[in-house]
């Protein structure tokens, strides 16, 4: 009751940091802004640990928090630090897809593909308006991000919008960067996108461990079946019953 009572309490507390947080960037309130957005991934985290998902996803919501908050500072060196936090909470992100994924077949290498045309073609688009000295750092996290995204493909829907969401709003930031033309209120799209994915993300890696028993699912074979065992254990004695009915009687 304890635990359901914390998980609760954090994913409030969640809601209304991030209602409160897109409020701000939409109404130009700068400080609230800059208040609240350290709050948000920790208070995913204490929900996600509170709810009994795995600690290497709270690490992962961690570390973006730590993106977030060396972001917001200022400066090219604390933006390529914040660049860092978040590549490695995408690591941590691709250990998770590693443990709970299912293995990859045509679909993925279609998937591989049209990730790796939008990688290149998103980079060549951007490079001769980023900084130089930005170029590089920025080619190689979208590929890491980008890496993430189609490894979110393989565990669950949840997982492949939040990955998908997550490369949208970093893009978001990169056409910043490059001095492209920008939607009102830009920093709230990117926002709104990037919470929408690490909720995604948190949600379906949990739901996953979950149905593993916290164990972390195997890839399954050929012949494995994902269902609970309960109701795999339903369903044999029900097929053994029938089975049974229509047997001839001596």
């Amino acid at each position: 009751m304890r635990r359901s009572a914390a998980s609760r309490a954090a994913r409030a507390a969640f809601a209304v940091a991030a209602a409160t947080h897109l409020t701000a960037l939409a109404a130009g309130a700068t400080v609230l802004a800059l208040a609240t957005k350290p709050l948000l991934m920790p208070l995913l985290a204490v929900h996600v640990l509170t709810r009994g998902g795995p600690r290497l996803l709270a690490v992962a919501l961690l570390f973006g928090c730590g993106g977030d908050v060396l972001l917001q500072c200022g400066g090219d060196a604390l933006f390529r630090a914040g660049m860092g936090s978040f590549a490695a909470g995408h690591v941590c992100y691709l250990v998770l897809f590693a443990r709970h994924g299912s293995p990859g077949g045509a679909r993925t290498h279609r998937l591989a593909a049209g990730y790796a045309a939008a990688w290149l073609g998103t980079v060549t688009l951007l490079w001769p308006d980023l900084d130089a000295d930005l170029r590089l750092p920025v080619a190689g996290y979208s590929l890491l991000l980008t890496a993430m995204a189609l490894g979110a493909t393989r565990a669950r829907l949840w997982t492949a919008a939040g990955g998908a969401l997550f490369l949208l709003s970093d893009t978001l930031i990169a056409t910043g960067l490059a001095g492209w033309p920008q939607a009102p209120v830009p920093q709230f799209w990117v926002m709104l996108t990037y919470l929408a994915a690490q909720c995604l993300l948190a949600y379906g890696v949990r739901r996953c461990d979950g149905e593993s028993g916290g164990t972390g699912l195997q890839p399954p074979g050929p012949s494995s079946d994902r269902r609970p065992a309960g109701r795999t254990s339903r369903s044999r004695q029900f097929l053994t019953a029938a089975r049974a009915s229509t047997m001839p009687k001596p």
